[in-house]
């Protein structure tokens, strides 16, 4: 019922934005401010709609990724050797420059 209330609210300030258009009075500025207003009640009453719609599941096409993501099996895979990797040399570690042990700085000789 909510939804309906909510389709048939938003329709009737467009209603009013389109009685300003016909009458002229879009042109002024209380026609300006008035037809900003009505879009502004039409687009709450439709944004609820869209919440009411979906929230019964009524718009699960768009969702459509995240639907076909789930349904899809995922592939796991089993080890089947049991040989360890080599050892290899830590790249990143090797370039460095070696750090001092002592955490005071040495004072230079001037």
């Amino acid at each position: 019922m909510m939804l309906v209330i909510s389709i048939v609210m938003g329709i009737v300030p467009l209603l009013g934005i389109a009685w300003t258009i016909v009458t002229g009075t879009v042109a002024t500025v209380d026609g300006l401010f008035m037809s900003l207003i009505l879009l502004t009640l039409s687009a709450v009453f439709f944004l609820n709609a869209f919440w009411e719609l979906r929230d019964r599941g009524a718009l699960a096409f768009l969702h459509k990724k995240k639907v076909a993501a789930e349904t899809t099996p995922k592939v796991t895979t089993k080890a089947t050797t049991s040989v360890a990797p080599k050892a290899t040399a830590n790249v990143a570690t090797a370039n460095l420059a070696p750090v001092s042990k002592d955490a005071t700085p040495k004072e230079s000789e001037s």
